[in-house]
């Protein structure tokens, strides 16, 4: 069988990847005046002189929301809220075998950002976190902009800012493989929603940095046909004014991170690359250019999304140990600089000596990423604190 069939049979034999379960056990009646009516009133009137209480008393402490619109899923594109559902679903299950997070699907039948914020917050009570998945650009940056400005609980952006951890992680240990510094280290960007990777990688200390979209190079003369959070980037990025295609920017530069659309680089675009190019090519299932060809081109390291080729930049390394150090340190944001030291942290669970081109970033199935990430969370919390 492919593995598309025994998908296909998997769904629909458990009818939904996920199930609730009862923690409580109501054997008789006793138990059902302690689980529900009348001893539930009892955890009820405290939670209403502090709603914080809600955290210790309730499932609130240890849930989130996967929330999607079905806009801009995978590399399915725009589907729809019930096609998203199998994904949703299946994120949840990541979360709980990865992270120990229960999770649970929330589909919006609705593209409207300003609908989506007020469903998500009429929904916030209930979860401890926020997860938005697959809400296309330029729509998901500002969903989650107001969204962390209005709640008073963590709202992640996976698909943003698990892959900009993750990069970065990979990034730090192919920059050791190849013997590069930071300072001096070129790296081209391109997508439409790559902003959040490079916010992270300028924060990390990168200072040249060109990112690129599908009409070519941004910069600050092209504004009017950028959207707001592009036009933001443009002031940090591409500070040598260089203009042209993303063959143009690729010339002369150290590393490639493509978030965009398959077979766009080729090997000649990668051999006009400085010596051992670093290359990220993470459009699924099929990158911007198959490791083989980058690597004909001169490429030292390649890094994919697939789990058929090595160097898979796989975002579950971060997003379990992410909301689970949040939640299990009361956080109410998730800031920049915890997003820093988890990709610091996914980066050190290779040791230096262990490192090679076909090697830089961790498996997700080490069973310690998830408590390395989370302690990565706390200790960068405690610090703010």
């Amino acid at each position: 069988m492919t593995v598309d069939e025994e998908a296909m049979e998997l769904h629909r034999k458990l009818n939904g990847k996920i199930s609730t379960e009862a923690k409580a056990k109501v054997k008789d009646r006793h138990d059902l005046s302690v689980t529900y009516t009348p001893g539930v009133a009892a955890p009820c009137r405290l939670i209403a002189k502090d709603p914080h209480e809600a955290y210790n008393y309730t499932i609130k402490g240890n849930t989130i929301a996967v929330v999607s619109d079905g806009s801009a899923v995978l590399g399915l594109g725009n589907i729809g809220p019930y096609a998203a559902l199998p994904v949703m679903e299946g994120k949840c299950v990541l979360f709980k075998e990865f992270g120990g997070v229960n999770a649970f699907p929330i589909v919006l039948d609705t593209q409207d950002t300003e609908e989506i914020i007020k469903a998500v917050k009429a929904i916030a009570p209930g979860f401890g976190g926020i997860n938005l998945e697959d809400i296309s650009a330029p729509r998901c940056f500002e969903i989650e902009e107001r969204l962390k400005a209005e709640l008073d609980i963590p709202v992640f952006h996976d698909d943003q800012h698990g892959t900009a951890i993750i990069v970065l992680s990979g990034i730090i240990n192919a920059l050791k493989v190849t013997h590069r510094t930071v300072e001096d280290t070129k790296i081209v960007v391109n997508g439409a929603g790559s902003a959040a990777i490079t916010k992270l990688l300028l924060r990390y200390g990168f200072k040249d940095i060109t990112m690129c979209d599908k009409t070519g190079i941004l910069s600050k003369n092209s504004k009017e046909e950028l959207n707001w959070m592009q036009k933001k980037m443009v002031e940090e990025t591409n500070l040598s004014g260089k203009t042209g295609t993303l063959a143009d920017a690729l010339k002369g530069a150290d590393v490639f991170i493509g978030v965009s659309a398959p077979g766009i680089v080729t090997s000649e675009m990668v051999s006009t690359m400085n010596k051992d190019a670093i290359i990220f090519a993470l459009a699924n299932p099929t990158p911007e250019i198959m490791p083989p060809e980058a690597k004909a081109g001169g490429a030292a390291v390649v890094a994919t999304g697939r789990s058929d080729f090595p160097n898979q930049i796989n975002n579950v390394l971060v997003f379990p140990g992410i909301f689970k150090g949040a939640l299990e340190c009361g956080a109410k944001a998730i800031t920049e600089d915890m997003k820093l030291t988890a990709a610091k942290a996914v980066a050190s669970l290779i040791p230096d000596d262990e490192l090679s081109c076909d090697n830089i970033i961790a498996d997700a199935f080490m069973p310690e990423v998830a408590e390395v990430v989370a302690k990565a969370v706390k200790d960068n919390y405690t610090k703010e604190e």
